[in-house]
């Protein structure tokens, strides 16, 4: 009996050390693998933002030329010396493939990468040389003005290559990026494999050894008990062993409690780490919106407002055609209704002011940019200076919102949105509510646009779900649509 015992526990143990050991491997190489590309992403994005510095630079080293060269006074009061120093040693960094910043970044760089750098190279040489025959004092002032043409010349052909540049760092860290989904749906293959494979060859012969196990244990009591009916002496021979069977049962309960944990303990592990992936992937996508919001302000617009000074500059000239001189006001405006436009759209990509004023702040901006946008009352109801939350917390609610305010407006029908916030020491409450249409939560897999609608709620849940929060969607025909947000502040 001790050996039928011992043959089942070593069975069990082995089986279950191995299918864990498995499970354990793959889940944390998976870890490591996605966090080490998390890093080199973050890289990646850095040296993007610094290459996209780089026309910046180029731009106001040409306007601190042009206006040294006229002999205007500027009211940048940075050292043309220093400005230029920074901008040529962060080229050629660029062009070797080694950064070196607040700490050392690798340059992942192609064969595209570096024909680039090379075609772009002549550009960067002359400029170079021009800006050095600006600043010098020993040369003429035809001589300087001989260099500015050619930097007015060369600046625009430098601009337009670096912008390529700094696209093809961008298309090859999004690359990356790509190549980590798939070995992370390689990772999630192989884990579901291994659970099949748990399931084919692990449950299931156990399973029929404990039956025979089982099987032949009650054979054994009845047979015993026949043998008690006829014999004394069997009788005591079988209390002996229904003592022996009732310790193999209780020993079989604990193994079978073990498995049991331990087959919670891998749901949970599952769990966590599907939290974890969920986390690592929205907070690369917030990094990607402030990456790409940072591009659109610092790149983009200051190539705006640089071209809407030049215009500006054009405008004060005297053009005695009327339809030219109308014809470029109309292209002033054009410039200054681009420049609002890309600086709402790095706005609505990450919103400054969730940093700056907090969530109530940034709420009550968003209510009164969407009630101007489509012409809907939308009310925002709570205190704009309450006490600050955490980071993460904040831009998940305020996305919950957006999210929420997104649905109403397209697709609700609304005339009438409020957007509620109540915070105490407890608790925190946010509430979007709209007197629209409303739909029927059990048919909405049936309407039109319903994996949008699907996919924008999971979201919802999913960001709610990360700082322990509970959001409840409350919507009927006719009814109009509540999205409501409830968090325990004391636990955070």
């Amino acid at each position: 009996m001790n050996q039928l015992d011992q043959q089942v526990a070593h069975r069990l143990t082995r089986f279950y050390l191995l299918a864990l050991t498995v499970i354990a491997v793959l889940s944390i190489s998976g870890l490591l693998f996605i966090r080490n590309t998390l890093n080199n992403h973050y890289d990646d994005s850095r040296i993007v933002n610094v290459a996209g510095r780089q026309r910046m630079l180029s731009q106001r080293l040409t306007k601190l030329s042009l206006l040294r060269v006229t002999g205007l006074s500027a009211a940048d009061t940075i050292s043309f010396d220093s400005l230029q120093r920074t901008w040529a040693q962060t080229h050629s960094q660029l062009r070797n493939g080694m950064l070196r910043m607040e700490t050392v970044y690798t340059v992942r760089k192609s064969a595209a990468l570096d024909s680039m750098f090379t075609r772009i190279e002549p550009y960067f040489q002359s400029l170079n040389q021009r800006f050095d025959q600006i600043k010098s004092p020993a040369v003429s002032p035809t001589d300087k003005q001989a260099a500015l043409q050619i930097i007015l010349r060369d600046e625009l052909p430098f601009v337009q290559q670096m912008n390529d540049i700094v696209f093809q760092f961008d298309t090859e860290s999004f690359e990356r990026v790509k190549t980590l989904e798939r070995i992370e749906w390689l990772l999630a293959a192989a884990t579901l494999l291994t659970l099949l494979i748990e399931g084919f060859f692990v449950f299931r012969p156990v399973v029929n050894h404990t039956k025979q196990v089982i099987r032949r244990l009650d054979q054994s009591e009845k047979a015993l008990q026949v043998a008690n009916s006829s014999l004394e002496v069997v009788n005591q021979h079988l209390e002996t062993t229904n003592q022996d069977l009732a310790t193999s049962n209780q020993q079989l309960v604990a193994t079978q409690a073990e498995l049991v944990q331990a087959t919670e303990e891998k749901y949970r592990l599952q769990l966590s780490e599907a939290t974890v992936r969920s986390a690592a992937l929205l907070e690369g996508q917030e990094e990607e919106r402030r990456r790409f919001a940072r591009e659109l302000h610092d790149g983009i617009g200051q190539m705006l407002t640089g071209l809407k000074l030049h215009a500006e500059k054009l405008k004060s000239m005297a053009i005695h055609d009327e339809k030219q001189k109308m014809r470029f006001a109309e292209l002033c405006d054009l410039i200054y209704d681009t420049i609002q436009t890309t600086r709402q759209i790095a706005y609505n990509l990450m919103p400054s002011t969730l940093s700056d004023f907090g969530l109530g702040a940034t709420l009550q901006l968003l209510a009164d940019q969407t009630a101007r946008s489509s012409g809907i009352d939308v009310i925002f109801v709570g205190e704009r200076e309450g006490e600050r939350l955490s980071p993460a917390m904040e831009i998940g609610l305020y996305r919950i919102a957006q999210e929420a305010l997104h649905n109403a407006v397209k697709y609700a029908g609304a005339q009438l949105i409020r957007v509620v916030l109540v915070q105490t020491s407890r608790k925190l409450i946010l509430s979007v509510e709209d007197d629209g249409k409303g739909f029927s939560i059990k048919a909405l897999p049936k309407q039109e646009n319903a994996s949008v609608i699907v996919n924008g709620l999971q979201n919802m849940k999913t960001r709610a779900h990360l700082f322990n929060g509970d959001l409840t969607i409350t919507s009927k025909p006719k009814k109009g649509t509540s999205v409501k947000v409830s968090v325990n502040l004391l636990t955070h």
